[in-house]
Protein backbone atom coordinates (compact mmCIF):
# COMPACT_ATOMS: atom_id res chain seq x y z
CA UNK A 1 0.00 0.00 0.00
CA UNK A 2 1.64 3.26 -1.09
CA UNK A 3 2.74 4.97 1.86
CA UNK A 4 1.47 8.33 1.40
CA UNK A 5 -1.70 6.73 1.70
CA UNK A 6 -1.32 5.51 4.73
CA UNK A 7 -0.29 8.72 6.30
CA UNK A 8 -3.26 10.01 4.76
CA UNK A 9 -5.76 7.50 6.10
CA UNK A 10 -3.78 7.64 9.18
CA UNK A 11 -4.76 11.32 9.77
CA UNK A 12 -7.95 11.38 8.67
CA UNK A 13 -8.96 8.89 11.17
CA UNK A 14 -7.10 10.93 14.01
CA UNK A 15 -8.50 14.37 12.97
CA UNK A 16 -12.14 12.49 13.41
CA UNK A 17 -11.71 11.14 16.18
CA UNK A 18 -10.17 13.86 17.85
CA UNK A 19 -13.19 16.21 16.49
CA UNK A 20 -15.45 13.77 18.60
CA UNK A 21 -14.21 14.07 21.80
CA UNK A 22 -13.45 18.35 21.39
CA UNK A 23 -15.37 19.41 24.54
CA UNK A 24 -18.64 21.26 23.58
CA UNK A 25 -19.39 19.19 20.51
CA UNK A 26 -20.19 15.85 21.72
CA UNK A 27 -23.09 13.75 20.82
CA UNK A 28 -26.17 14.81 23.11
CA UNK A 29 -24.24 17.70 24.96
CA UNK A 30 -26.77 21.17 25.03
CA UNK A 31 -24.97 24.10 23.91
CA UNK A 32 -26.44 26.74 25.64
CA UNK A 33 -27.86 24.97 28.64
CA UNK A 34 -24.91 24.90 31.17
CA UNK A 35 -23.01 21.44 31.47
CA UNK A 36 -19.22 21.66 33.21
CA UNK A 37 -16.36 21.27 30.77
CA UNK A 38 -16.14 17.35 32.29
CA UNK A 39 -17.27 15.28 35.11
CA UNK A 40 -19.92 14.93 36.71
CA UNK A 41 -22.45 17.73 37.93
CA UNK A 42 -25.65 17.53 40.04
CA UNK A 43 -27.95 20.53 42.26
CA UNK A 44 -27.38 24.00 41.32
CA UNK A 45 -26.03 25.36 44.95
CA UNK A 46 -25.20 28.80 46.41
CA UNK A 47 -27.01 31.09 43.26
CA UNK A 48 -26.10 34.59 44.28
CA UNK A 49 -25.37 37.71 42.40
CA UNK A 50 -22.64 40.25 43.66
CA UNK A 51 -20.90 43.00 41.96
CA UNK A 52 -22.45 42.40 38.05
CA UNK A 53 -21.59 38.35 38.52
CA UNK A 54 -23.95 35.84 38.79
CA UNK A 55 -22.48 33.00 39.98
CA UNK A 56 -23.27 28.99 40.12
CA UNK A 57 -21.93 26.55 42.32
CA UNK A 58 -22.92 23.24 41.46
CA UNK A 59 -22.57 19.31 43.10
CA UNK A 60 -19.70 18.32 41.45
CA UNK A 61 -17.24 15.50 41.33
CA UNK A 62 -13.70 16.94 40.03
CA UNK A 63 -12.57 13.24 39.41
CA UNK A 64 -14.88 11.44 37.11
CA UNK A 65 -18.39 11.67 35.38
CA UNK A 66 -20.07 9.23 38.14
CA UNK A 67 -21.49 10.48 41.87
CA UNK A 68 -19.14 10.67 44.48
CA UNK A 69 -15.83 13.12 45.93
CA UNK A 70 -18.94 15.73 46.31
CA UNK A 71 -17.53 19.11 46.00
CA UNK A 72 -18.72 22.65 44.96
CA UNK A 73 -17.98 23.15 41.38
CA UNK A 74 -18.13 27.47 39.95
CA UNK A 75 -19.23 29.18 37.11
CA UNK A 76 -19.59 32.78 36.69
CA UNK A 77 -21.56 34.83 34.04
CA UNK A 78 -22.73 38.37 33.72
CA UNK A 79 -25.87 37.68 31.79
CA UNK A 80 -27.33 34.17 32.96
CA UNK A 81 -26.83 32.79 29.67
CA UNK A 82 -22.25 32.98 29.17
CA UNK A 83 -20.76 30.91 31.55
CA UNK A 84 -17.21 30.55 32.33
CA UNK A 85 -16.65 27.60 34.42
CA UNK A 86 -13.43 28.86 37.19
CA UNK A 87 -11.86 26.40 39.99
CA UNK A 88 -13.86 23.93 42.54
CA UNK A 89 -14.78 26.45 45.20
CA UNK A 90 -15.26 24.14 47.90
CA UNK A 91 -13.41 21.01 47.90
CA UNK A 92 -14.18 18.18 49.64
CA UNK A 93 -12.34 16.67 53.10
CA UNK A 94 -10.72 13.65 54.29
CA UNK A 95 -14.14 12.73 56.20
CA UNK A 96 -17.09 14.30 54.87
CA UNK A 97 -18.48 15.27 51.68
CA UNK A 98 -19.71 19.16 50.65
CA UNK A 99 -23.44 18.45 49.86
CA UNK A 100 -25.81 21.19 48.84
CA UNK A 101 -26.27 24.58 50.43
CA UNK A 102 -26.57 28.29 49.99
CA UNK A 103 -24.82 31.53 49.66
CA UNK A 104 -25.19 35.34 50.95
CA UNK A 105 -22.87 38.22 50.74
CA UNK A 106 -22.61 39.77 54.66
CA UNK A 107 -22.34 43.75 53.88
CA UNK A 108 -23.02 44.71 57.55
CA UNK A 109 -20.53 41.63 58.74
CA UNK A 110 -22.89 39.77 60.93
CA UNK A 111 -20.53 36.65 60.80
CA UNK A 112 -17.20 38.74 61.86
CA UNK A 113 -15.46 37.62 58.56
CA UNK A 114 -13.68 39.96 56.25
CA UNK A 115 -14.68 42.78 58.76
CA UNK A 116 -10.57 43.55 59.79
CA UNK A 117 -9.70 43.64 56.05
CA UNK A 118 -13.07 45.81 55.40
CA UNK A 119 -13.75 42.76 52.49
CA UNK A 120 -17.64 42.06 52.56
CA UNK A 121 -17.90 38.62 52.96
CA UNK A 122 -19.44 35.80 51.04
CA UNK A 123 -20.69 33.00 52.93
CA UNK A 124 -21.26 29.49 51.64
CA UNK A 125 -23.83 27.61 54.09
CA UNK A 126 -23.59 23.80 53.22
CA UNK A 127 -24.05 20.43 54.17
CA UNK A 128 -20.76 18.09 55.30
CA UNK A 129 -22.18 14.64 54.80
CA UNK A 130 -20.12 12.14 56.64
CA UNK A 131 -21.40 8.87 54.89
CA UNK A 132 -24.15 6.90 56.91
CA UNK A 133 -23.68 8.52 60.14
CA UNK A 134 -24.47 12.22 60.46
CA UNK A 135 -25.18 15.47 58.20
CA UNK A 136 -24.74 19.18 59.74
CA UNK A 137 -24.85 22.48 58.47
CA UNK A 138 -21.13 24.71 57.83
CA UNK A 139 -19.87 27.89 57.18
CA UNK A 140 -17.14 28.97 54.79
CA UNK A 141 -16.69 32.37 53.35
CA UNK A 142 -14.98 34.28 50.59
CA UNK A 143 -13.17 37.69 50.05
CA UNK A 144 -12.77 37.40 46.50
CA UNK A 145 -15.83 36.83 44.60
CA UNK A 146 -15.95 33.53 45.21
CA UNK A 147 -13.14 32.13 43.80
CA UNK A 148 -11.73 31.07 47.24
CA UNK A 149 -13.42 29.80 50.24
CA UNK A 150 -12.07 29.75 53.53
CA UNK A 151 -14.01 26.67 56.03
CA UNK A 152 -15.05 28.21 59.51
CA UNK A 153 -12.77 27.01 62.16
CA UNK A 154 -15.80 27.23 64.80
CA UNK A 155 -17.71 24.46 61.98
CA UNK A 156 -20.75 22.81 62.26
CA UNK A 157 -22.78 25.38 63.50
CA UNK A 158 -26.13 23.68 63.58
CA UNK A 159 -25.92 19.55 64.32
CA UNK A 160 -28.59 17.93 65.67
CA UNK A 161 -26.66 14.48 65.65
CA UNK A 162 -28.79 13.42 62.02
CA UNK A 163 -27.87 10.64 59.92
CA UNK A 164 -30.39 13.15 57.24
CA UNK A 165 -30.63 16.56 57.94
CA UNK A 166 -29.04 18.86 54.83
CA UNK A 167 -29.38 21.19 52.28
CA UNK A 168 -29.60 24.86 54.18
CA UNK A 169 -31.18 27.44 52.19
CA UNK A 170 -30.41 31.26 53.48
CA UNK A 171 -31.51 34.48 52.96
CA UNK A 172 -31.65 38.06 55.24
CA UNK A 173 -35.31 38.52 56.12
CA UNK A 174 -35.19 42.51 56.42
CA UNK A 175 -38.63 43.00 58.61
CA UNK A 176 -37.12 40.98 61.44
CA UNK A 177 -33.37 41.74 61.06
CA UNK A 178 -32.35 38.04 60.83
CA UNK A 179 -30.85 35.34 58.81
CA UNK A 180 -33.50 32.52 58.08
CA UNK A 181 -32.39 28.94 56.93
CA UNK A 182 -34.40 26.12 55.62
CA UNK A 183 -33.02 23.05 56.44
CA UNK A 184 -34.43 19.48 55.26
CA UNK A 185 -35.62 16.27 57.59
CA UNK A 186 -35.94 14.14 53.92
CA UNK A 187 -37.41 11.04 55.68
CA UNK A 188 -39.67 12.85 58.12
CA UNK A 189 -41.32 14.80 55.10
CA UNK A 190 -40.62 18.42 56.79
CA UNK A 191 -38.34 21.26 56.49
CA UNK A 192 -37.54 23.22 59.61
CA UNK A 193 -37.01 27.31 59.87
CA UNK A 194 -34.11 28.42 62.09
CA UNK A 195 -32.92 31.93 62.63
CA UNK A 196 -29.49 33.94 63.73
CA UNK A 197 -28.32 37.31 63.90
CA UNK A 198 -24.49 35.98 62.92
CA UNK A 199 -24.87 33.06 60.44
CA UNK A 200 -22.91 31.28 63.63
CA UNK A 201 -25.63 30.22 66.13
CA UNK A 202 -29.07 29.10 65.04
CA UNK A 203 -32.30 29.25 67.17
CA UNK A 204 -35.45 27.00 65.54
CA UNK A 205 -38.38 28.74 65.05
CA UNK A 206 -41.04 26.38 63.59
CA UNK A 207 -41.84 23.53 61.23
CA UNK A 208 -43.59 23.05 57.59
CA UNK A 209 -44.83 19.39 56.58
CA UNK A 210 -45.50 16.81 55.61
CA UNK A 211 -48.05 18.26 53.28
CA UNK A 212 -48.38 17.78 49.32
CA UNK A 213 -46.40 15.11 47.48
CA UNK A 214 -44.70 12.82 50.11
CA UNK A 215 -44.68 9.35 47.87
CA UNK A 216 -40.39 10.70 48.05
CA UNK A 217 -37.40 12.14 50.14
CA UNK A 218 -37.89 15.72 50.85
CA UNK A 219 -35.05 17.84 49.45
CA UNK A 220 -33.18 21.28 48.22
CA UNK A 221 -35.65 23.73 50.02
CA UNK A 222 -36.19 27.47 48.84
CA UNK A 223 -38.45 30.58 50.53
CA UNK A 224 -39.05 33.49 47.88
CA UNK A 225 -40.65 36.50 47.47
CA UNK A 226 -42.38 36.63 44.00
CA UNK A 227 -44.34 39.64 42.47
CA UNK A 228 -48.02 39.11 41.46
CA UNK A 229 -48.17 39.50 37.53
CA UNK A 230 -49.75 42.72 36.57
CA UNK A 231 -50.08 44.06 40.00
CA UNK A 232 -47.54 46.46 41.00
CA UNK A 233 -46.51 46.28 44.76
CA UNK A 234 -48.16 43.03 45.83
CA UNK A 235 -46.41 39.96 46.64
CA UNK A 236 -46.32 36.12 48.03
CA UNK A 237 -43.84 34.12 49.45
CA UNK A 238 -43.21 30.84 47.79
CA UNK A 239 -41.61 27.62 49.47
CA UNK A 240 -40.40 25.39 46.74
CA UNK A 241 -39.03 21.73 47.33
CA UNK A 242 -37.83 18.51 46.12
CA UNK A 243 -39.55 15.80 46.57
CA UNK A 244 -37.38 12.90 44.59
CA UNK A 245 -37.69 12.78 42.13
CA UNK A 246 -39.83 15.61 41.22
CA UNK A 247 -40.44 19.11 42.57
CA UNK A 248 -43.65 20.87 44.13
CA UNK A 249 -44.12 24.13 45.40
CA UNK A 250 -46.31 25.96 48.10
CA UNK A 251 -47.62 29.84 47.73
CA UNK A 252 -48.61 31.52 51.03
CA UNK A 253 -46.78 33.78 53.48
CA UNK A 254 -43.86 34.30 55.67
CA UNK A 255 -43.93 36.38 58.85
CA UNK A 256 -40.06 35.73 60.22
CA UNK A 257 -40.68 32.61 62.21
CA UNK A 258 -43.35 30.28 60.18
CA UNK A 259 -44.50 29.96 56.61
CA UNK A 260 -48.00 30.32 56.79
CA UNK A 261 -49.70 27.95 53.33
CA UNK A 262 -52.65 28.81 51.29
CA UNK A 263 -52.27 27.06 48.15
CA UNK A 264 -55.14 23.93 48.10
CA UNK A 265 -53.87 21.28 50.17
CA UNK A 266 -55.76 18.11 48.02
CA UNK A 267 -53.49 19.67 45.14
CA UNK A 268 -49.90 18.78 44.12
CA UNK A 269 -48.41 22.30 42.40
CA UNK A 270 -45.15 21.87 40.19
CA UNK A 271 -43.09 24.17 38.94
CA UNK A 272 -42.26 21.53 35.72
CA UNK A 273 -44.33 18.41 34.96
CA UNK A 274 -41.21 16.53 33.42
CA UNK A 275 -38.54 13.94 34.39
CA UNK A 276 -35.91 15.89 33.81
CA UNK A 277 -36.48 19.54 36.43
CA UNK A 278 -35.04 18.81 39.76
CA UNK A 279 -33.32 20.61 42.78
CA UNK A 280 -33.84 23.95 41.81
CA UNK A 281 -33.41 27.02 43.88
CA UNK A 282 -33.50 30.91 42.90
CA UNK A 283 -30.67 33.35 43.17
CA UNK A 284 -30.00 35.66 46.92
CA UNK A 285 -28.52 39.24 46.30
CA UNK A 286 -30.38 40.54 43.39
CA UNK A 287 -31.41 43.74 42.70
CA UNK A 288 -34.04 45.26 44.99
CA UNK A 289 -37.56 44.47 43.47
CA UNK A 290 -36.24 42.16 40.26
CA UNK A 291 -38.07 39.22 39.88
CA UNK A 292 -36.39 35.90 41.14
CA UNK A 293 -34.58 34.03 38.62
CA UNK A 294 -34.14 29.97 39.67
CA UNK A 295 -32.06 27.37 37.96
CA UNK A 296 -32.46 23.56 38.24
CA UNK A 297 -30.81 20.19 37.33
CA UNK A 298 -31.67 18.82 33.91
CA UNK A 299 -31.90 15.36 35.18
CA UNK A 300 -33.48 12.58 36.95
CA UNK A 301 -32.00 10.44 40.03
CA UNK A 302 -33.88 7.32 38.15
CA UNK A 303 -31.03 7.08 35.56
CA UNK A 304 -29.15 10.00 35.70
CA UNK A 305 -25.83 8.15 36.90
CA UNK A 306 -26.32 6.04 33.07
CA UNK A 307 -27.40 8.97 30.51
CA UNK A 308 -25.02 8.72 27.44
CA UNK A 309 -22.63 11.09 28.02
CA UNK A 310 -18.75 11.22 27.39
CA UNK A 311 -16.02 13.23 29.92
CA UNK A 312 -19.28 15.22 31.48
CA UNK A 313 -22.72 14.17 32.78
CA UNK A 314 -25.25 16.24 34.00
CA UNK A 315 -26.04 19.99 33.33
CA UNK A 316 -28.88 22.63 34.08
CA UNK A 317 -31.65 24.35 33.08
CA UNK A 318 -32.38 27.42 31.47
CA UNK A 319 -32.72 30.52 34.14
CA UNK A 320 -36.35 31.27 34.63
CA UNK A 321 -37.68 34.64 35.99
CA UNK A 322 -40.69 33.95 38.31
CA UNK A 323 -43.21 35.61 39.48
CA UNK A 324 -47.46 34.90 40.26
CA UNK A 325 -51.28 34.75 39.40
CA UNK A 326 -54.18 33.93 40.95
CA UNK A 327 -56.20 31.93 38.35
CA UNK A 328 -59.65 30.51 39.80
CA UNK A 329 -58.12 29.76 43.47
CA UNK A 330 -55.33 28.95 42.92
CA UNK A 331 -51.98 31.07 42.98
CA UNK A 332 -49.72 29.65 39.77
CA UNK A 333 -46.14 30.16 39.40
CA UNK A 334 -44.98 31.81 36.02
CA UNK A 335 -41.60 30.96 34.25
CA UNK A 336 -40.18 32.34 31.83
CA UNK A 337 -36.54 31.67 30.26
CA UNK A 338 -34.61 34.57 30.37
CA UNK A 339 -34.68 36.65 27.66
CA UNK A 340 -30.55 36.85 27.30
CA UNK A 341 -30.92 33.49 25.60
CA UNK A 342 -31.54 35.19 22.79
CA UNK A 343 -28.54 37.06 22.84
CA UNK A 344 -26.64 33.94 21.09
CA UNK A 345 -29.53 33.57 18.33
CA UNK A 346 -27.82 33.08 14.75
CA UNK A 347 -30.82 32.97 12.54
CA UNK A 348 -34.72 33.18 12.63
CA UNK A 349 -36.83 31.69 9.70
CA UNK A 350 -40.27 31.40 9.48
CA UNK A 351 -42.39 28.27 8.18
CA UNK A 352 -45.77 27.00 7.45
CA UNK A 353 -46.87 24.40 9.93
CA UNK A 354 -48.40 22.34 7.02
CA UNK A 355 -44.71 21.90 5.65
CA UNK A 356 -41.84 19.53 6.95
CA UNK A 357 -39.63 21.64 8.79
CA UNK A 358 -36.19 21.17 9.06
CA UNK A 359 -33.69 23.20 11.24
CA UNK A 360 -30.58 24.03 10.39
CA UNK A 361 -28.74 22.77 13.58
CA UNK A 362 -29.85 20.45 16.54
CA UNK A 363 -29.95 23.97 19.07
CA UNK A 364 -32.93 25.46 18.22
CA UNK A 365 -36.13 27.45 19.64
CA UNK A 366 -39.61 27.06 18.40
CA UNK A 367 -42.96 29.47 18.62
CA UNK A 368 -46.41 28.35 17.48
CA UNK A 369 -49.75 28.62 18.53
CA UNK A 370 -52.10 26.27 18.41
CA UNK A 371 -55.98 26.93 17.82
CA UNK A 372 -59.05 25.87 20.49
CA UNK A 373 -61.11 23.98 18.20
CA UNK A 374 -58.48 20.54 17.45
CA UNK A 375 -56.67 18.34 18.52
CA UNK A 376 -52.96 19.09 17.60
CA UNK A 377 -49.78 16.99 17.84
CA UNK A 378 -46.14 17.90 17.00
CA UNK A 379 -43.38 15.19 16.39
CA UNK A 380 -39.91 15.73 16.09
CA UNK A 381 -37.39 13.49 14.72
CA UNK A 382 -38.44 10.01 13.69
CA UNK A 383 -41.14 10.28 16.55
CA UNK A 384 -38.17 10.75 18.95
CA UNK A 385 -40.77 13.11 20.66
CA UNK A 386 -44.29 13.69 20.30
CA UNK A 387 -45.98 16.85 21.60
CA UNK A 388 -50.03 16.57 22.00
CA UNK A 389 -52.40 19.31 23.24
CA UNK A 390 -55.95 18.80 23.89
CA UNK A 391 -57.59 22.01 23.75
CA UNK A 392 -61.30 20.70 25.01
CA UNK A 393 -59.81 19.75 28.11
CA UNK A 394 -56.13 21.66 28.06
CA UNK A 395 -53.83 18.54 28.39
CA UNK A 396 -50.49 18.60 27.16
CA UNK A 397 -48.24 15.29 26.62
CA UNK A 398 -44.33 15.04 25.86
CA UNK A 399 -44.25 11.32 24.74
CA UNK A 400 -40.42 9.93 24.14
CA UNK A 401 -41.26 6.33 23.86
CA UNK A 402 -39.60 5.83 20.27
CA UNK A 403 -36.00 8.07 21.47
CA UNK A 404 -33.94 4.64 21.07
CA UNK A 405 -30.17 6.34 21.91
CA UNK A 406 -30.63 5.42 25.48
CA UNK A 407 -31.49 1.97 26.04
CA UNK A 408 -32.18 2.26 29.60
CA UNK A 409 -34.85 0.58 31.95
CA UNK A 410 -36.05 3.58 33.82
CA UNK A 411 -35.91 5.93 31.32
CA UNK A 412 -38.12 4.07 28.72
CA UNK A 413 -40.72 4.01 31.82
CA UNK A 414 -40.26 7.28 32.45
CA UNK A 415 -41.46 8.45 28.85
CA UNK A 416 -45.26 10.15 28.76
CA UNK A 417 -45.33 13.46 31.24
CA UNK A 418 -49.18 15.17 30.85
CA UNK A 419 -49.99 17.82 32.43
CA UNK A 420 -53.16 20.74 32.14
CA UNK A 421 -53.13 24.08 31.43
CA UNK A 422 -54.14 26.26 34.37
CA UNK A 423 -56.90 28.50 34.21
CA UNK A 424 -58.27 25.66 31.24
CA UNK A 425 -57.76 24.81 27.06
CA UNK A 426 -58.31 26.88 24.44
CA UNK A 427 -56.14 28.46 21.75
CA UNK A 428 -52.37 29.22 23.81
CA UNK A 429 -49.02 30.35 22.12
CA UNK A 430 -46.18 27.23 23.03
CA UNK A 431 -42.32 27.76 22.71
CA UNK A 432 -40.05 25.01 22.79
CA UNK A 433 -36.32 24.78 23.30
CA UNK A 434 -34.36 22.38 21.78
CA UNK A 435 -30.80 22.01 22.56
CA UNK A 436 -29.26 18.40 21.72
CA UNK A 437 -30.73 16.44 24.55
CA UNK A 438 -32.53 18.43 26.53
CA UNK A 439 -36.09 20.06 26.13
CA UNK A 440 -38.08 22.70 27.62
CA UNK A 441 -41.66 23.01 26.85
CA UNK A 442 -43.37 26.51 27.70
CA UNK A 443 -47.18 27.02 27.46
CA UNK A 444 -48.67 30.68 27.76
CA UNK A 445 -47.15 32.49 30.02
CA UNK A 446 -45.44 30.20 31.62
CA UNK A 447 -48.06 28.44 33.57
CA UNK A 448 -47.11 24.83 32.24
CA UNK A 449 -43.49 23.46 31.84
CA UNK A 450 -42.20 20.93 31.00
CA UNK A 451 -38.26 19.75 30.87
CA UNK A 452 -37.36 16.41 29.30
CA UNK A 453 -33.98 14.76 28.07
CA UNK A 454 -34.53 12.72 24.67
CA UNK A 455 -32.03 10.52 23.57
CA UNK A 456 -32.50 10.16 19.98
CA UNK A 457 -30.96 8.29 17.44
CA UNK A 458 -30.24 10.60 14.99
CA UNK A 459 -29.86 15.09 16.05
CA UNK A 460 -33.66 16.18 16.81
CA UNK A 461 -33.35 18.72 13.67
CA UNK A 462 -37.07 17.72 11.59
CA UNK A 463 -40.04 18.87 12.78
CA UNK A 464 -43.84 17.82 11.28
CA UNK A 465 -46.95 19.42 12.69
CA UNK A 466 -49.94 17.19 12.24
CA UNK A 467 -52.63 18.21 9.52
CA UNK A 468 -54.94 21.29 10.55
CA UNK A 469 -57.75 22.87 8.45
CA UNK A 470 -55.71 26.28 8.83
CA UNK A 471 -52.21 26.15 8.26
CA UNK A 472 -50.20 28.45 10.58
CA UNK A 473 -46.59 30.35 11.27
CA UNK A 474 -44.09 28.55 12.99
CA UNK A 475 -40.95 30.64 13.86
CA UNK A 476 -36.88 28.89 14.11
CA UNK A 477 -34.36 30.76 15.87
CA UNK A 478 -31.28 28.58 15.44
CA UNK A 479 -29.27 29.05 18.53
CA UNK A 480 -25.29 29.09 18.87
CA UNK A 481 -23.48 27.95 21.94
CA UNK A 482 -22.56 29.57 25.10
CA UNK A 483 -19.13 29.55 24.94
CA UNK A 484 -16.95 29.72 21.72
Amino acid sequence: MNVRFCITLFLLIASTFSFAQTPFQERYRPQYHFTPNKNWTNDPNGLIYYNGEYHLFFQYNPFGNKWGHMSWGHAVSQDLVRWKEVDVAIPEEKTFSIFSGSAVMDPFFTSGFGKEKGKVPMVAIYTADVPHTNQSQHLAYSLDSGRTFTKFSGNPVLDLDKKDFRDPKVFWHAPSQKWIMLVMWPHEKKVQFYSSKTLKAWALLSEFGPAGDTTGIWECPDLFRVPVDGVPGKYKWVFMMSPSPYMQYFVGEFDGTRFINESDSTKIFRPDYGPDYYAAITYNNLPLNNEPVSIGWANNWNYAGDIPAGDWRGGMSLPRRLTLKKLGNDWILLQKPVEEIFALQKSTNSYSSDKLISSPDASYVVEWGWNKNESQELVLGEKDLIIKYEPATGEVSLDRTASAGFQNDAYKKLSVFKGKIPGGGGAHRFKLFVDESVVELYVGDGELVFTMQVFSVKPLKQLQFSKTQQPFPVTIRDIGAYRE
